[in-house]
């Protein structure tokens, strides 16, 4: 029971050790813990920026090809009325024939 005491103690005391070097200041210059924590917050605002950007080009490709779809969708109404256009002046010719 003493030796497990004994352990837990030094344990704590490493990670107490650790965590004071790691968070004191030396004169004007920041510890290595707040260093790796200014790290992470520009690496996390820069993952941001880009996952903004990469939604904003989406949200614009997709736009692009919706329109282009809805053109396309209009050129094919319109050749299909001018194919029942042609369709239609046929058949009024053929009638015409037929009744000569």
């Amino acid at each position: 029971m003493k030796i497990i005491l004994v352990i837990i103690v030094v344990v704590l005391a490493a990670v107490g050790v650790i965590a004071w070097a790691s968070c004191s200041r030396n004169g004007d210059k920041p510890a290595s813990a707040e260093k790796a924590g200014a790290a992470l917050d520009r690496a996390a605002e820069r993952t941001g920026d880009a996952l903004n950007t990469a939604a904003e080009k989406t949200a614009d490709a997709a736009k692009d090809a919706a329109d282009a779809t809805k053109d396309a969708a209009a050129r094919a109404a319109r050749k299909a009325g001018e194919v029942i256009e042609d369709a239609g002046a046929s058949l009024e010719k053929t009638g015409e024939g037929m009744q000569k």
